[in-house]
Parts: C-alpha cells; sequence; structure tokens
C-alpha cells in the first residue's frame, strides 16, 4: 500500500473514531426527530455539540425563543440517547488520565515546577500584580501551541480576545523566531478580534465557540477577562448586575469546555485551551487546556 494510500486510511480511521466517540456535532439531533430550524435554534444559542445540549439545564433551554416545554422534553431525551450522562468505572476514567500530555510554556522553570508544562484537562489558575507576565505568557502560549506534540505543543491554532488592546503580533514573530518556526505561519494561525465592552466579549466567546467546531484551535485567550467589567458596572449599585453578567460569561465558558469533551473518552487528538488573564484585585487569570478540540477557562471570582 502506496504511503498516500495509508494516509488517507488513517485519516478516515482517525474521523470514524471522532465520530464514534464525539464530540457529536449538533446537527445530529435531526436523525432522532428533531427539526432542522430548531436545531438551528439551539446553535444560535451557542450550543454547536450534542454534548453541549445534554448538559444544558431544562429551564436554560426553555429561554431559547422557540423552544417549547414539548420541544424541550424532546430535545432533552434525544441528546440523551446520543450522549452517555450515566455512570462510568474508576478504570475508564484512570485511562483517560493516562491520556493526558502537558504544553510548555516555553520556560523550562516553569515547567519544571508544573511537572512538564500546563497540564491538559485541568484548569490552572494564574495571576498577578500589573508586569508580572501574565500577557506574556498568553503571547508565548499563542507560539507554543502550534508546536508539534513530541515537543510540547498542541497542533492547533490560537484564538486571541483582547479586551485592554496589549496584543502585540510583532512579539509573536520575535518567539516564532525562538522556536524556530515561520513567523508568516505563527501570526496566520493566531484568530485575533478586540472587545469593547462586556457584552461585546460574552458574543465573540460564542463565535469563539462555534469557530473551535469547525476547525482545530489550541488555544483561546481571553486578556483581560475583568477589564471591561470594571468599566461597564461601577459601584456597590451594580454589583449584582456585575455578577450576574460575569456569571453568564462562565457559562459560556463551561459550555465550551463541555462541547469539547468526548464523554467518558480519552482522546489523544491535539487539545485547545483558553486563557483569561488579568491582574490581581477582583478575580484571578486562569488558563486551561482540554482534551479535543477545545478547552475552557473557568475563573475564581472575588467581586
Amino acid at each position: 500500500m502506496s504511503s498516500a494510500a495509508q494516509q488517507q486510511q488513517k485519516a478516515a480511521a482517525a474521523e470514524q473514531e471522532e465520530v464514534e466517540h464525539g464530540p457529536f456535532p449538533i446537527e445530529q439531533l435531526q436523525a432522532s426527530g428533531i427539526a432542522a430550524l430548531d436545531v438551528k435554534k439551539l446553535k444560535d444559542s451557542g450550543l454547536h455539540t450534542v454534548e453541549a445540549v445534554a448538559y444544558t439545564p431544562r429551564k436554560d433551554l426553555l429561554q431559547i425563543k422557540g423552544i417549547s416545554e414539548a420541544k424541550a422534553d424532546k430535545i432533552i431525551e434525544a441528546a440523551s440517547k446520543i450522549v452517555p450522562l450515566g455512570f462510568t468505572s474508576a478504570s475508564q476514567l484512570h485511562a483517560q488520565r493516562l491520556e493526558i500530555i502537558q504544553v510548555t510554556t516555553g520556560s523550562r522553570e516553569l515547567d519544571k515546577i508544573l511537572e512538564g508544562g500546563i497540564e491538559t484537562g485541568s484548569i490552572t489558575e494564574i495571576y498577578g500584580e500589573f508586569r508580572s507576565g501574565k500577557t506574556q505568557l498568553c503571547h508565548t502560549l499563542c507560539v507554543t501551541c502550534q508546536l508539534p506534540l513530541d515537543q510540547g505543543g498542541g497542533e492547533g491554532k490560537a484564538l486571541y480576545i483582547d479586551a485592554e488592546g496589549t496584543f502585540r503580533p510583532q512579539r509573536l514573530l520575535q518567539i516564532a523566531d525562538r522556536f524556530g518556526l515561520n513567523g508568516a505561519d505563527v501570526l496566520e494561525n493566531v484568530a485575533y478580534a478586540r472587545a469593547y465592552n462586556t457584552d461585546h466579549q460574552s458574543r465573540l466567546l460564542l463565535e469563539a465557540a462555534s469557530m473551535m467546531i469547525e476547525t482545530r484551535f489550541a488555544l483561546m485567550v481571553v486578556d483581560s477577562a475583568t477589564a471591561l467589567y470594571r468599566t461597564d458596572f461601577s459601584g456597590r449599585g451594580e454589583l449584582s448586575a456585575r455578577q450576574m453578567h460575569m456569571a453568564k460569561f462562565l457559562k459560556v465558558l463551561q459550555m465550551s469546555r463541555i462541547e469539547t469533551i468526548p464523554a467518558l473518552q480519552a482522546s489523544s487528538d491535539p487539545l485547545v485551551c483558553y486563557l483569561l488573564c488579568h491582574s490581581l484585585g477582583q478575580l484571578s487569570c486562569c488558563l486551561t487546556l482540554m482534551y479535543k478540540t477545545v478547552s475552557f477557562t473557568y475563573v475564581n471570582a472575588r467581586l
């Protein structure tokens, strides 16, 4: 068999494995009797996989315009038939843990402290004072996530949501040169968006979730996650509204995590991670890498 044929066979096998083990595209609900229009409504609300639908509370589905109680029950039933929601054995979870790898931070000493780098499938919280290197680490990971797996990378693209205007493409070029990567290719593999307010930041996150279903990303950065909340919400009178908006933002991040982790199924495919970056005081910067195509960042709120 020729090398080209072997590569095609390997790609077909990988695609088949992904279909069997997830994440399952939300369009698969149509095969279970869910109308295409209702599937579109789910996608428009930020749900892009069957897993995300299966893990969404019923009351949240009812908040989607056009989804009645009967439709919500039918959608939940269809999703539960595709995605396993019951118990699993500890041995299966152990096998999944064995698949975990580390992505290099670009610093040997930091990798040593972290026992190899940033661990996939877990949440690593990063926070510090002004000019302590948080954004620098985000820039470095935008490059290292593109490295091959055997070099400590994630073999994927990066996505950067910039809330403070601190993103510098020229810094990526310098880091790319350090790792022997083509600068033009590195920049092409980083999708960038500037967030101007908290609502815009949330919309960008939904758009990012959609992008990461279609293309293999290895990193997502939100820098800084709390900067816009400090300007859009001020004073004690808006504290409750700020907390609620932040909770919704974190929930979207949670949905992104769900969408990209195959239920009860470990995978050695490259990963994606999310970075939330900001200073000490109100919210801690988080860095997360998860299995499959997307990862998730969680933040400890101290507002």
